[in-house]
Order: C-alpha cells, then sequence, then structure tokens
C-alpha cells in the first residue's frame, strides 16, 4: 500500500529542547558527543575521549565519569527494563572493548557505576570499525555487526564475569548495517546487511544452522529496527518500508524517499529523510537568500507513520541534518549534526479528534478509538456524530448503521424523530427494531414499530418480531394491544399464548377473531385453576355459541371430572394431490386444528418430527382421553349460576347433572334442588300448554320424593310466586295443613280439585264440610260445578252435626245462590228430626223426675219411719238367725259373728259386706266429682270437644260441679 494514500495529519506538536549553558551539560554537537542512546531514566552521552555523562531530564549532567581509557566511545545502549548499560570504544590498534556497568550500584572509592564486566570483542584480528551492537533483554548473549560482514556473539555471565565465550556467526562480503535480537521460542538474531536481510538462530530449534535469507535487498545503516510489542523486523529502503515476521516478509508501505533513520516510538514508525540534495556549490543561492536559505537546502524531513490505522501522524522538515532519534520520557527527540534536540510530543486523543472532525474524516476517528480503546461512551460520540453527518449528506442508510452502532449511548428520541418521515420507514424500522433487541425499548417504541408494521402491510416482520426465541425484548403489554388495535389478532394471540397469558388468548379469540369452539377447544387444554377462571368469565357469551361443550365444561369442573385435554401432532407424508383431494391446508376441519394453524395449544405433544427436504402435513388429532387428573376442589355450584343466566335449558342441564353427582357435597344439593325446582316452575310459566304440563310434571315428581332436601318454605314461596298449585297442595299435606289445600282449590276455583281434596281429607277434617258448602254455595257456576255433591255435603253435615240448622239457612242465603228446592229436603228432615229429639227429651224427662220422687220419699221414709226387718237367715252363712244378730237398713241381716268384727271396734261402723263395694264405688265417684269441680281446663276441654255443648254444661251440672264444697268440723 503506497503513502501516497494515506490521509496526513499533524498529531504532534513540535519544540526545540534549550539546553542547558556552561558545563552544566554536554555538548551535543557530532564533534562533541561521539554517540547518544537513550535510557528508562537518563540520556547517555559518550565522548571520543571515553567518557560517559548521564543527563536527567532537564539535560543537565547528573554523573560522568571516564568509561574506557583508550579509544573513542561509539556505542552505548541500556538492556531494556534493567540497571544494567553497556559501552563500546574502538581503538583502530586494537579490538574493540566492551564494558558492562550496573548503575544501581556505585564503586565505594570513585562513586562511579560498578563495572561488572570488560572484554575485547574478537573480529579475526581484523580492525573494522564496529557498526551496530545487539544484546538480548536477559543479557545472556550479545551481538556486535563489523564493516568487514563479520558478526560475533559473545555468551556468557556478563553480570558475574564468570567468563565468556565469543563465536563468528556470520561472515558476509556485504558490510554490517544493524543488528536485532527477535526473542520467541527460539531466539533469532536479524542481520542487515548492504545487500541482504538474513535470519540467523542462535538459540533453541534450529541453532547452528546457516542464516537464512529474507530478503535479497539490504538496507542502510540505521535503516532496520525492532518493533518491540510485535517483535517484528521494520527495514526502511528507498522505495518503501518493509516488516518482517519470523516466516519472512510480512508487510510493506510504498515511501519513496532516501531513508536515513528508521525507529519506532510506541505504535508508530519514524522515518528520517536526509536533505534531497547537494547546495554546498550554489553561491548564489546562498549570497542571495543568507542564512535562510541555508537552512532551507540542509533541512531534513522526518515523517512519522500509523501503520496500524494507515495514516501519517506527522511529516514536516527538520532544520539541519538529523544525527539520531531518541524516544524517551513519552516523546520523540530529534537530534541534528549540529547538536540541536527538537521534541515532539503527542497531542491527546480528544486533539487527534478535533483534528479529525474538522476535516470530516469520522472513519479515522473510528479507528483512532478503537486503537486507543477508548470506553463505549467516547466511541459512541463518534458514531453518532458521523450518523449526523451522513444523515447530512443524505446517505441515510449508512447513517443508520452509525446510529446503531451508538445505540447504548444515544437518546432515541433524537434519532426516531429524524426518521419519521415516511421516505425513512425502513430505516426507522431497523432503529427501532435495533432497541428491542438491545432491550432498550419502552411501550412507545414498540407501538411506533407495531404502526410501522401495520403501515408497510409486513405481516412477515412482524411474525418474526413476535415470534423471535430468546427472552422478551420488548412490552408485551403494549405489543398485544397495537396488534389488536392493528387488526393483527392472530399475531397478538400468539403472544399471549406464548407467555401463558391465556386469559389475553381467550378474550382475542372471542372478542376480535369470534373463534367461540376454539375458545371452547382453548379452554379445556388448560390447568383446572386456569380454565376455571376463563370460562367463568366468558361463560355466558360461550354459553350463547357453544352450548353443548360448555354445559359440559361447566358438568366436568363443578363435578369434580375436569381433566386437561391433551392432543397429539400427527406429522403423516401428504403428495400435493392428496392434499387437494383430502381438502388438507384449506379449512380447518375442527376448531382444535383451526385454533392450532396459528398458535401453539397447551399439552400438546409431537410424534415425529419431519426431516429437511420432506414434504410433510401436520395434523391435529383430539384425543378421546383425559389427560392425567391435577387435584383441585370443586367451587360451590351457585358461583356459576349466574353463568346461565339467559339460558335456562342448559342451566337445567347443569343442575340435574350436578344433583345425579356423587361427588356433589350433601350441603350443595339443597341449593341446586330448590334452584332447579325454581327454574322448572320458570319454564312452566313461559311455555305452552303441552310443555307447561311436561315442566310441572318435572317440578311435582322433584319435590314428591321424600328425599329431596328442599326447604318446604321455598317450595311454598316458589309455588306461589309461579302458582303452582300442586307444590303448595304437596306442602300443606305433607304438614297436615288440609284446610289449607281446600282453601288453595277454592281460591282458584278450581270446583273438581276442591271435590277432591273434600272426598280424601274431609273424613279427617269435618270443618271441610261446611266450608265446602259456603263454596259450593258462592256462585251459580259453582254451584253447577258441584252438582250433587251440595247433597251429599248438607247430609254428612246434618248426620254429624257440623252445623246447626239455622248456620246452614245463613251459609245458603249468604250469595242468594242456593233456592228452597236444593234444601227443601234438608229443612224437612231437620224438623223432622228435632221433633223426634224433642219428644225423646221430653219422655226422658218424665222418667227421671219419677225416679226421683221415688228417691226422694225413700230417703224420707228410711229418715222417719222404723224399718222393719223379717229376715230370717244370715246373709252371709245363709243359717238361721240367732243372737246376737246384725240388721242393715239394706235389708240384710247377720250373724254378729260372721262380720267379722275386731275387738275394740264399734259395731256400728261396720258397713254391710254385701253392699260395701257399691258404697264404695259411689264414695269414690263423689270424690271424683269433687275434685273436677276445682280444674276448670277439663270443664273447657269437654265443652271444646262436645258436639253439644248445654248438653255438656248439663252434665257437669249434674255431676255436682256447680255445688258448694262441704265443710266438715270436730267437735
Amino acid at each position: 500500500m503506497a503513502l501516497t494514500s494515506w490521509r496526513a495529519f499533524n498529531f504532534f506538536d513540535v519544540a526545540p529542547v534549550r539546553l542547558p549553558d556552561g558545563d552544566a551539560s554536554p555538548k551535543l554537537d557530532q564533534g562533541s558527543a561521539s554517540c547518544i542512546a537513550a535510557g528508562s531514566q537518563n540520556v547517555f552521552v559518550g565522548t571520543p575521549e571515553g567518557s560517559v555523562h548521564l543527563l536527567d531530564q532537564s539535560l543537565k549532567s547528573v554523573r560522568s565519569w571516564k568509561a574506557h581509557d583508550a579509544g573513542s566511545l561509539t556505542h552505548l545502549t541500556q538492556v531494556p527494563d534493567s540497571s544494567y548499560f553497556l559501552t563500546l570504544a574502538e581503538d583502530l590498534s586494537h579490538e574493540p572493548e566492551l564494558k558492562v556497568w550496573n548503575l544501581d550500584q556505585t564503586e565505594k572509592k570513585t562513586g562511579h557505576p560498578k563495572l561488572l564486566c570488560t572484554l575485547r570483542v574478537q573480529n579475526q584480528r581484523k580492525t573494522f570499525p564496529v557498526i551496530d551492537i545487539a544484546v538480548t533483554t536477559d543479557l545472556a548473549q550479545l551481538a556486535v555487526g563489523f564493516g568487514n560482514g563479520a558478526v560475533t556473539v559473545v555468551r556468557g555471565d556478563f553480570i558475574h564475569d564468570r567468563g565468556t565465550k565469543q563465536r563468528t556467526v556470520f561472515e558476509s562480503e556485504e558490510p554490517i548495517t544493524g543488528l536485532e535480537f527477535r526473542e520467541a521460542k527460539t531466539t533469532a538474531l536479524y542481520i542487515a546487511t548492504t545487500s541482504h536481510i538474513r535470519a540467523l538462530a542462535i538459540s533453541g530449534g534450529g541453532q547452528g544452522t546457516p542464516a537464512r535469507t529474507l530478503d535479497e535487498r539490504g538496507c542502510a545503516v540505521g535503516c532496520m529496527t525492532l518493533e518491540p510489542q510485535s517483535s517484528d523486523i521494520i527495514v526502511g529502503r528507498d522505495d518503501a518500508i518493509y516488516v518482517y515476521g519470523p516466516r519472512g516478509k510480512a508487510a510493506s508501505y510504498a515511501y519513496e524517499c532516501t531513508k536515513k533513520l528508521v525507529a519506532v516510538h510506541k505504535d508508530y514508525v519514524l522515518v528520517v529523510s536526509p536533505p534531497k540534495g547537494n547546495f554546498a556549490g550554489n553561491t548564489m543561492l546562498r549570497q542571495f537568500g543568507g542564512q535562510q536559505v541555508d537552512g532551507l537546502m540542509n533541512s531534513s524531513n522526518l515523517t512519522i507513520l500509523d501503520a496500524d490505522l494507515k495514516l501519517i501522524a506527522y511529516s514536516d522538515k527538520v532544520n539541519g541534518e538529523v544525527n539520531q532519534i531518541l524516544s524517551m520520557w513519552g516523546d520523540i527527540f530529534l537530534l541534528t549534526v549540529e547538536g540541536k534536540l527538537y521534541r515532539y510530543h503527542e497531542r491527546t486523543f480528544t486533539q487527534k479528534l478535533d483534528l479529525v472532525y474538522q476535516r470530516d474524516l469520522y472513519l479515522v476517528a473510528i479507528s483512532l478509538a478503537q486503537k486507543y480503546k477508548v470506553d463505549a461512551v467516547q466511541q459512541n460520540v463518534i458514531f453518532r456524530r458521523y450518523g449526523d453527518y451522513l444523515y447530512s449528506k443524505g446517505d441515510y442508510d449508512t447513517a443508520m448503521q452509525q446510529y446503531l452502532r451508538a445505540i447504548d449511548n444515544t437518546e432515541p428520541s433524537q434519532i426516531i424523530r429524524k426518521f419519521l418521515d415516511n421516505q425513512h420507514i425502513k430505516n426507522l424500522i431497523e432503529y427501532l427494531e435495533a432497541l428491542h433487541e438491545e432491550g432498550k425499548a419502552t411501550s412507545d417504541h414498540t407501538t411506533l414499530l407495531l404502526n410501522c408494521y401495520a403501515k408497510l402491510k409486513d405481516t412477515e416482520k412482524l411474525d418474526a418480531f413476535i415470534k423471535q426465541p430468546g427472552d422478551l425484548k420488548f412490552d408485551l403489554d403494549t405489543a398485544i394491544i397495537m396488534c389488536r388495535q392493528g387488526g393483527y389478532y392472530e399475531q397478538a394471540a400468539f403472544l399471549a399464548r406464548r407467555h401463558e397469558e391465556h386469559g389475553l388468548v381467550i378474550d382475542i379469540m372471542i372478542e376480535d377473531l369470534k373463534w367461540y369452539a376454539e375458545a371452547v377447544a382453548y379452554i379445556v387444554r388448560l390447568g383446572p385453576k386456569d380454565a376455571y377462571d376463563n370460562f367463568m368469565r366468558y361463560g355466558t357469551v360461550l354459553l350463547e355459541h357453544r352450548p353443548i361443550e360448555m354445559t359440559q365444561l361447566f358438568v366436568d369442573y363443578f363435578t369434580d371430572q375436569y381433566r386437561p385435554k391433551k392432543d397429539a401432532v400427527i406429522v403423516q407424508d401428504t403428495t400435493p394431490a392428496q392434499q387437494e383431494s383430502s381438502g388438507f391446508g384449506t379449512a380447518a376441519k375442527s376448531a382444535v386444528q383451526n385454533l392450532v394453524a396459528f398458535i401453539p395449544l397447551p399439552g400438546m405433544t409431537v410424534s415425529s418430527t419431519p426431516a429437511a427436504g420432506e414434504q410433510k402435513a401436520t395434523q391435529v388429532v383430539e384425543t378421546t382421553t383425559a389427560g392425567d387428573y391435577v387435584a383441585y376442589e370443586a367451587p360451590k355450584p351457585r358461583l356459576a349460576f349466574s353463568a346461565f343466566v339467559d339460558h335456562p335449558e342448559e342451566f337445567i342441564t347443569f343442575l340435574e347433572a350436578l344433583i345425579k353427582s356423587e361427588n356433589v357435597k350433601e350441603a350443595e344439593k339443597a341449593d341446586l334442588h330448590t334452584t332447579l325446582f325454581e327454574i322448572y316452575l320458570h319454564q312452566a310459566s313461559n311455555s305452552k300448554a303441552e310443555e307447561k304440563t311436561e315442566w310441572e310434571r318435572k317440578a311435582r315428581q322433584l319435590i314428591e320424593s321424600k328425599d329431596v332436601p328442599i326447604d318446604t318454605s321455598n317450595v311454598l314461596l316458589l309455588s306461589d310466586l309461579e302458582r303452582f298449585r300442586d307444590g303448595t297442595i304437596l306442602v300443606s299435606e305433607r304438614q297436615g295443613l288440609r284446610f289449607d289445600v281446600f282453601r288453595s282449590y277454592t281460591a282458584a276455583k278450581d270446583t273438581r280439585g276442591a271435590i277432591k281434596a273434600l272426598h280424601k281429607y274431609g273424613p279427617e277434617e269435618p270443618q271441610l264440610y261446611p266450608a265446602a258448602l259456603a263454596y259450593f254455595t258462592s256462585s251459580p257456576e259453582v254451584l253447577q260445578e258441584a252438582g250433587d255433591e251440595i247433597e251429599t255435603v248438607l247430609k254428612k253435615i246434618e248426620e254429624d252435626g257440623l252445623m246447626a240448622p239455622l248456620q246452614v239457612i245463613q251459609t245458603l242465603s249468604t250469595n242468594a245462590v242456593a233456592t228452597m228446592g236444593l234444601v227443601k229436603k234438608y229443612l224437612s228432615s231437620t224438623v223432622e228430626r228435632e221433633r223426634a229429639e224433642i219428644a225423646a227429651n221430653r219422655r226422658q224427662i218424665n222418667t227421671l223426675r219419677s225416679d226421683t220422687s221415688q228417691k226422694l220419699q225413700s230417703i224420707d221414709s228410711l229418715s222417719t219411719q222404723p224399718e222393719p226387718f223379717s229376715a230370717t237367715r244370715c246373709s252371709a252363712c245363709g243359717r238361721t238367725l240367732d243372737l246376737p244378730t246384725v240388721h242393715f237398713l239394706c235389708k240384710h241381716s247377720y250373724h254378729q259373728r260372721c262380720l267379722n268384727v275386731a275387738e275394740g271396734q264399734d259395731v256400728e261402723d261396720v258397713e254391710c259386706p254385701i253392699c260395701t263395694p257399691q258404697n264404695q264405688t259411689v264414695r269414690q265417684i263423689r270424690r271424683a266429682q269433687e275434685e273436677t269441680a276445682g280444674r276448670h281446663e277439663l270443664f273447657q276441654d269437654a265443652l271444646g270437644r262436645g258436639k253439644e255443648r248445654f248438653g255438656v254444661v248439663g252434665d257437669w251440672f249434674g255431676r255436682g260441679v256447680m255445688d258448694a264444697p262441704s265443710v266438715t268440723g270436730t267437735g
């Protein structure tokens, strides 16, 4: 690559270095200083007299000593990263003298650095100048190159001066121009001559083999150097700069100019070119221009190259001929032959960027940032500025690429505003997609991206966006909302399904897609909890469109029989002809196949996977068996009642199934029966004759069962509200409310029902007959419907004395419906019966009066008249009476001995043994009457139970209930 294509910058500031005046520092001109070397902390200056001066950063001499007694110091070098320092002095009459010093140790007598080793470098006893020396970093080997083309390698312990070995490892007819060690697994010595570049292995593998030629061209003295970081050798020739690695030439950069010096500073390659021509004889120019023309004619050129970035970091003239390049203290120093020193200080990264920005060279700025490994924030600033530049030039695609690179530290709104125009919508999509990929998108960004997809109608990209694998990189809720608003319902459902938002999936199916069968198919494949939440939420809607499936789902779940379904995906070989004939791939054959076409069903299993290149058809087959049972607690059935609003038939199916189930708790069955009874009655009231009869039959059959746990009050209430007499009658019968049953018929003007109830309950409830009489004569229509039944009622009333004749007449005359012909027979028989009873009563009265008169006469006779006794035999033993004899007023006589009178007992107190039982009975009856006289409740009870209350009162008078209690006293 030619340097002419490299951009040139001014990344270095140059300033002349003012040397200390007087004797504080040695002179650096070519005549005063025979050699100069840069150390880690000091500058080493060698003099022709063999002395060494150490200069500090202010270039003042801090230490000096006589290093060699004879000869001129021609070479100085410090072992990298150590305190060891080598000096080499040459005297053409002797072999070069090499010394090794330790700068950290001093001689006690002189205070000079400690001399570790002194040796003479051999050159086969030939006196040629030393061109270059090289030393390994461990100071185990050093190489010395001579002008006769020989290279001597010295090995040994230089530090402890335990002896060294020297060997000439290379000889050539061309003079040596440079030496460099390349240290790796194998230590190689690179040797440069005027016509060749060679590599010689001096340790490790390959040691002892001849030098390997890397290039058939050599280089000038000072034009070969080592790049420390890569350990590559850099060689400068007049046509180009070459880089050599362990296998030979690695790279080259065309740069035509005469090169005097080549050096390395950090990542830079420094090239010094001598003055282009010899103007020594041009006296006219010198006389015309004076010193300025003289300096111009003798100026050198310094070029600083950045080979990594392919740019010229600095290029300018240097007044005077450059003698040496020094890299120290982080800067570059150029020393001229006249002893002038120039310092080149590298500008900061920010200053470099400013220079690059001025020329709009943003690619260079990016390369600079990457080379210096600046943080991401600074790099993103460059990307952003580069994007702004490209945007201003109308290169929107490339600008977007830069904005994408700066996405981490750029406010997205600033970029989005630039591309809101419809012409740039694709670029905007690209940026929004990147925001989502980096996880930096907000809900607004998701909304905008989906809107862009919608504008372009790019369903393919929309699908790719929402179906991308891995973690979610956008706001789920926002994406679903936007898909639904844009009409992309299937995509919205896919997103919801993928992230287990089952409620949203079903909502989209029902509210947007109107896929009711698919919604049911989806629900029945969910776990118990998710299924319950969703079918309870959408139960009413789904019952309207899919009543059979939803009713069965309700039944299964509330009877603890719910099992999530699992479907199998069967992959079959299918040719296009078969697909066409079978209709496969056109319209879904079932809700499940339609559903799986765009979202995976819960619990789906795949039986096989089609191989690449094969034409396969996928069919979803619904399994007939349910999946594994997942334990759950069935909720109370009442929670499902609201879902069946406006769906009474499905509700009845649900209730009937739950009542028959053994898994429903007994505590819930009362509620189920009551509700079912209510819905039966509701259906009956809203149905026509035949259907109404059937619903009433079901209601009656439900409550007639003995084990039905329906509360009686509920049956009565519901029956009354729905005017269902059978329910009221049944409850009244069970509770013994027969009169209420009869009254329910009469209230409904159901004469036949009233007659039926009268026949059924009349024998046990006599008061129904007076009520029936009042009802039968309540209206002409009822009287006509009753027919001969009224005579039966009157007869029963007459026979059982249920009503007084006057009461019957009053009842019949209330509504002026009954005629005299209707009651003529009743009245005549009643009068005859009453007359017969009066005659019988009169006869009984006469008999009782006659008996009472006779009893009174007997009492009076016994009290006032003597009673003769004519008995001759003992009433006990039957023998003839003899004295002592005892006679009783009852006409019974006894021997005294037959009475068994106890000793001391008065005979007057003895009763007739034959009449004693009868007398005791009388006394007991009387005693009972006296006791009963004080118990008024018995009297009232008898009044209540008696058919003729006046007779009861007379009877109680006869028992002496009204007599004043007897008072006995002793005196």
